[in-house]
C-alpha cells in the first residue's frame, strides 16, 4: 500500500538503519557487546560439543571452577577477559584472534 508523501515526512525514523536508532539511543555498544559475546559463548560451545568436552572436562583443562566457564558459556554475561578467552581457545585447540576492523 503507498504512503503519501505527507506520512513519509512524518516519521523521522522512516527508512533509518535499527543501528542509527541503536546509536541515537546509546544502546550501539552495549548491543554489540552483547552480539559479540552471544555468539563467543555459541562458538566454545560448539567446539565443547565436537571435542566431547563438558563443563568439568574443560574447567580441569584450563584450571579454572566451573562457575568461570559458566560464565564464559552465558550469554548475557559480557565480563570476560581477554586472558580467559585466551585460556578457552588454547584449552579448545585454538588460537585468540581479535581485529580492530573499520567502522
Amino acid at each position: 500500500m503507498p504512503t503519501s508523501k505527507a506520512a513519509k515526512t512524518r516519521n523521522k525514523h522512516r527508512g533509518s538503519s535499527l543501528q542509527d536508532l541503536l546509536k541515537e539511543d546509546g544502546l550501539l555498544e552495549e548491543v554489540e557487546a552483547a552480539a559479540l559475546k552471544r555468539a563467543l559463548a555459541l562458538k566454545v560451545a560448539d567446539l565443547m560439543k565436537k571435542q566431547d568436552f563438558n563443563k568439568t572436562t574443560l574447567a580441569a583443562e584450563m584450571r579454572t571452577s566451573r562457575a568461570a566457564i559458566n560464565r564464559i558459556l552465558d550469554p548475557e554475561n559480557t565480563s570476560v577477559t581477554l586472558t580467559t578467552l585466551n585460556k578457552v581457545a588454547r584449552s579448545l585447540g585454538r588460537k585468540l584472534k581479535i581485529e580492530l576492523v573499520p567502522a
